[in-house]
């Protein structure tokens, strides 16, 4: 996990300026690290961007006490899953780091609400589809299975086609990242969601 210290250090270089703050965190990948209007979209929620590139679930889970721990949040919402298929981890690997992270969470702020988007079908992974696929619908059937503080936001057949492929609109020239309407798409699912939750007497 070494790799992945100078993006650590730069999510805790955050904590001191907000941490005192009621906040929803935004943790995970790159889909959160490179969002460039996340604090304008979700400002009704106090976001703070929790993001780090190419992060796993694994490393989500490694980082939890150095990143997320230190804050008080209202809420969290967690993408990742990503990139450990994409380094050829099996969906039962990443259901456990899941359910591991969810422990981690649970025991450090109680049910507090959390958010969990599913993996977004991405055209630089397509070939993973199949894997891809059974990882979003274990951990959603873990989320409906619990019935607690967990929420799963499903984004996944949003980024399809009619043909069932996946919409190029919403991804880079990489086929990976997202591009603004991307993030359009993904705003207007999460707000809602997050809205439903944390502001009910709004929705």
């Amino acid at each position: 996990m070494f790799w992945y210290e100078d993006e650590v250090r730069r999510l805790e270089s955050k904590i001191n300026q907000s941490k005192n703050r009621p906040v929803t965190l935004f943790y995970g990948s790159s889909s959160f690290r490179l969002w460039p209007d996340l604090e304008n979209d979700f400002a009704a929620f106090d976001p703070v961007n929790l993001g780090f590139g190419g992060s796993t679930l694994a490393a989500c889970t490694w980082f939890f006490n150095r990143t997320v721990a230190p804050y008080n949040p209202r809420a969290i919402v967690i993408y990742a899953g990503d990139n450990d298929l994409g380094d050829g981890r099996h969906p039962e690997e990443i259901f456990i780091y899941f359910q591991q992270l969810a422990v981690l969470i649970k025991d450090r702020f109680g049910d507090i609400p959390c958010f969990f988007i599913s993996i977004k079908p991405s055209l630089a992974r397509w070939d993973l589809i199949d894997a891809l696929k059974y990882t979003n619908n274990i951990i959603e059937s873990e989320i409906i299975r619990q019935d607690e503080n967990w929420s799963f936001i499903n984004i996944f057949q949003l980024m399809l086609k009619k043909d069932g492929r996946p919409n190029e609109i919403y991804f880079e020239k990489d086929g990976l990242h997202l591009t603004k309407a991307g993030y359009t798409l993904w705003k207007s699912v999460i707000e809602v969601k997050l809205s439903s939750i944390l502001h009910p007497g709004l929705t």
